[in-house]
């Protein structure tokens, strides 16, 4: 529902991972990746950099990208390496001193990590490394995995990284800098994305490709699950994979967090998305005059509905992208405001007519509720809420911040209450089988949020351990 009605909707984007070897300008490089991978994360920034005499800057901030960061500190931080990260919390308090790059120093020197995802056994490992006399700075998990490369008795820093990442469990798309090499790796699962690519005779590592357009960079390929890469001054090598799983990419990337315009899992977001539109189109055709989408990520999936139905797509809603994050509700006990703040509708597209409304995803239904309200005081005569992915019934453990099961409207309500409780004359879900179907060449995918089958151990879950209260 667009990045704006994330916040409502209580499912968070995890974070956004960009890294560069080998160019004179890699610290403004990250900046631009970074910005393109605003989307991911937007509660903090930083960028860590370090120039040939081994000198290491970092710097990091609250916010989004362009208010975190400045060209003042651009400047400030020279070298030809670099590695950025932006991020939304999905383990971890809200703070300065959970932004990432973490960075410390250690026996070998400079050690710098950014990190998208969720470890799955972080309270078992970071128990272990307290006892062991380890102090952690922040309480993010991915502090871990700096402990474990930190503490690693191997002989050079490759072995320790092995080391390090063969002990954790979950999902994981890292970006490690040791001095001047930069280490790129994914959980041997592949659940969240991590991409290659070139500008010039720089390496560049990002999280999606949308980062590699805003540069002019060429994508190589995507970093494959398991995969550990070596990179320094812009060349590559490859380190012993981790041991192989079942693959399981988030098809959530799919339906929701990714870019339309990147390219994931082997085919583009927006081919993905207007597929499952189509799909859901055939499997709950609707009797209207127009079908629109709640803006800005459910418009390929609008788009898609309308392309299988022949039901025109009209520009009904129109999304405020210019509110602050500070931005200040007044007192008053209108349940629509926040609604009313992000959405306008086109009264004269909406009046009197039977309308299609086209959304990716349903979670505690308050900010759809709110829309619903909204487009019927708008005159629309009937209104069908379509919705391009399952009922999400259960919470994610590897990098998503969802509300507990007991906040999911699907996991309470059946799809008939929930279409009462939303106000509208019809509703319908893509099917699991229709949403794999979509993109079943580009799979297999984790789909633990739509049915409960978890690919990954949930060993801190499992065993009783603390489970961040981000992470429910």
């Amino acid at each position: 529902m667009g990045d704006v009605a994330r916040d409502s909707k209580s499912l968070h984007d995890e974070c956004g991972v960009f890294a560069v070897s080998g160019h004179e300008a890699a610290a403004e490089l990250t900046f631009l990746g970074l910005y393109a991978l605003q989307h991911r994360g937007q509660e903090s920034a930083g960028i860590v950099a370090i120039d040939d005499d081994g000198q290491t800057r970092i710097h990091k901030g609250m916010g989004l990208v362009a208010e975190a960061i400045k060209e003042a500190h651009i400047r400030e931080l020279r070298g030809r390496t670099a590695v950025g990260h932006a991020r939304y919390s999905t383990a971890g308090e809200s703070e300065l001193r959970n932004a990432q790059p973490a960075l410390v120093n250690y026996r070998e020197g400079t050690l710098a990590l950014a990190h998208n995802g969720n470890l799955t056994n972080a309270a078992e490992l970071r128990a272990k490394l307290v006892g062991e006399g380890a102090i952690f700075q922040s309480t993010m998990d991915s502090e871990v995995i700096v402990h474990l490369i930190a503490r690693s008795q191997r002989p050079d820093p490759d072995e320790q990284v092995l080391e390090a990442l063969g002990q954790i469990e979950g999902a994981f798309s890292l970006a490690i800098l040791v001095n001047d090499v930069v280490y790129a790796a994914r959980d041997p699962r592949g659940f969240r994305p991590l991409v290659l690519g070139k500008k010039g005779g720089a390496i560049v590592v990002a999280s999606e490709t949308c980062a590699f357009d805003l540069i002019e960079a060429d994508y190589i390929r995507d970093i494959e699950p398991g995969e550990i890469l070596k990179i320094r001054d812009g060349k590559i090598e490859q380190l012993p994979r981790l041991t192989p799983e079942a693959p399981a990419a988030c098809i959530f990337e799919l339906v929701y967090f990714a870019r339309p315009d990147s390219r994931i899992w082997g085919c583009t977001v927006d081919t993905a998305r207007r597929a499952f539109g189509r799909q859901l189109a055939r499997e709950h055709p609707a009797d209207a005059d127009a079908v629109f989408s709640v803006p800005d990520s459910s418009n390929s999936a609008a788009l898609g509905f309308s392309e299988e139905s022949g039901i025109p797509l009209e520009l009904a809603l129109i999304r405020n992208h210019y509110i602050g994050r500070t931005f200040i509700q007044p007192v008053q006990t209108d349940r629509d405001f926040k609604v009313r703040v992000k959405y306008n509708p086109v009264r004269g597209v909406i009046e009197g007519k039977r309308v299609v409304i086209v959304d990716d995803s349903l979670v505690r239904g308050t900010t759809s509720r709110g829309l619903v309200s909204m487009i019927r005081d708008s005159g629309a005569r009937e209104i069908h809420f379509r919705i391009s992915s399952p009922p999400i019934l259960h919470p994610c453990f590897y990098g998503i911040d969802m509300p507990t099961k007991e906040e999911l409207l699907a996991s309470r309500l059946t799809v008939d209450e929930i279409r009462q409780h939303l106000g509208v004359d019809s509703i319908g879900y893509l099917s699991l089988a229709g949403m794999i179907g979509a993109v079943s060449e580009h799979g297999p995918f984790c789909d633990a949020c739509f049915t409960g089958n978890y690919p990954a151990p949930l060993s801190d879950l499992e065993k009783g351990l603390l489970v961040t209260a981000d992470c429910r």
